[in-house]
C-alpha cells in the first residue's frame, strides 16, 4: 500500500489543488467507505491538507476534517481549474476511468472542480470528524513518531527496547509511522542491515547507518513522486517513477549492485519475513 513518499505526494497535490475550494455536494456508491455526517463538510472551504503517517487529513473551514487512508488500491483524482495543464491524461491505473465502476465517491466542488475517489479493492476508508478529534482517531493516536521526523536517539530507543527482526519493527507504524516495505528494504540494503537481525542487537554505528539510509530512500521516493508498481497514482491522474529506482526491493535473481557482490555474481534473495516480501543480498547485508 501507499507508503510515506506515496502519502505526501498526494497530500501535497491536494493541498494544491484542494485549498480554497467549497463542497458543494457529495455522491457516495458504496456506503461502507464513507463514516461520519456528509452535511458536516457540505458548504465547508477546503483550508489545508496534512499528513500522519500514511493518512491524510483534509481540513475545512468550520471545524471539521476528512480523515482518509488509501489503503491498497485507494485513488484520489483532482478534476478542476486549479489542474493548469495542456496535457491532462489519466494513468491506465485509474481503472474504468472517472468517474467509472470503481468510482466509490464524488465530491463536486464550487467552480466546476470534482475530486473522485475510486477504490478496486475497496479497502481504503474516509471518516469526517471534529477536527478537534483527529488526534484522537484511534490509528492516527496509536503512530509512532513520522520517519522524516524522527531523531537518530529516537531510533536507538526504539530498537533498543525490541528482539523482533529489524524489518518487522521498522515498518511497525505504531514504532516508526510512514515506513512500508518497499522503503524498509530498500533502507536495508543501503545501509547493509540483514533484515532479521534482532533490532536490539545494532550497534550505535549500524543504527546511525539505517538512520540516514530511511531519509535518503524517502527522499528519493519523494523526489520520484512515490512508487507506482501496484494502484498508486497521483491526484493529477499520473504515476509515480520510484519503482523504476528501487535498490533491493522488486529485484529478486538480479545482481546485487554493490561492485564487490556484482563482481562475484551474487544475486539478491526474497524471502518472507513477518508475511512481507523481503529481498536481500546474502553476501553483504550482515
Amino acid at each position: 500500500m501507499p507508503e510515506l513518499p506515496e502519502v505526501e505526494t498526494m497530500r501535497l497535490q491536494l493541498k494544491k489543488f484542494l485549498t480554497g475550494h467549497v463542497i458543494k455536494d457529495i455522491k457516495i456508491f458504496s456506503e461502507k467507505i464513507l463514516s461520519g455526517d456528509t452535511k458536516n463538510i457540505i458548504g465547508g472551504k477546503i483550508k489545508d491538507v496534512r499528513r500522519f503517517g500514511k493518512v491524510s487529513v483534509i481540513d475545512f473551514s468550520n471545524g471539521y476534517s476528512l480523515i482518509t487512508h488509501v489503503k491498497l488500491t485507494g485513488q484520489y483524482i483532482y478534476q478542476g481549474p486549479n489542474l493548469t495543464t495542456n496535457n491532462y491524461s489519466l494513468s491506465s491505473k485509474v481503472i474504468g476511468g472517472v468517474p467509472g465502476p470503481h468510482t466509490l465517491v464524488i465530491f463536486d466542488l464550487d467552480r466546476g472542480g470534482v475530486l473522485y475517489y475510486n477504490d478496486v479493492r475497496r479497502f481504503g476508508w474516509i471518516k469526517i470528524v471534529k477536527r478537534q478529534e483527529v488526534n484522537d482517531e484511534r490509528f492516527i493516536s496509536k503512530l509512532g513518531k513520522d520517519a522524516l521526523e524522527i531523531s537518530l536517539e529516537e531510533l536507538q530507543n526504539i530498537f533498543s527496547k525490541s528482539s523482533r527482526a529489524v524489518k518487522v519493527v521498522l515498518m511497525d507504524q505504531t514504532k516508526i509511522g510512514g515506513v512500508g516495505n518497499i522503503y524498509a528494504n530498500d533502507a536495508l540494503w543501503l545501509s547493509s542491515i540483514d533484515p532479521k537481525r534482532k533490532a536490539n542487537s545494532l550497534e550505535e554505528k549500524t543504527v546511525e547507518e539505517l538512520y540516514k539510509a530511511i531519509i535518503t530512500v524517502l527522499k528519493a521516493g519523494l523526489k520520484y513522486g512515490g512508487a507506482s508498481e501496484l494502484a498508486f497514482v497521483t491526484p493529477d491522474g499520473k504515476e509515480g517513477e520510484y519503482q523504476n529506482h528501487t535498490l533491493a526491493y522488486g529485484h529478486d535473481g538480479e545482481p546485487c549492485e554493490r561492485p564487490a557482490c556484482r563482481q562475484a555474481g551474487v544475486r539478491i534473495e526474497k524471502y518472507f519475513l513477518g508475511g512481507r516480501g523481503t529481498y536481500w543480498c546474502p553476501v553483504c547485508q550482515k
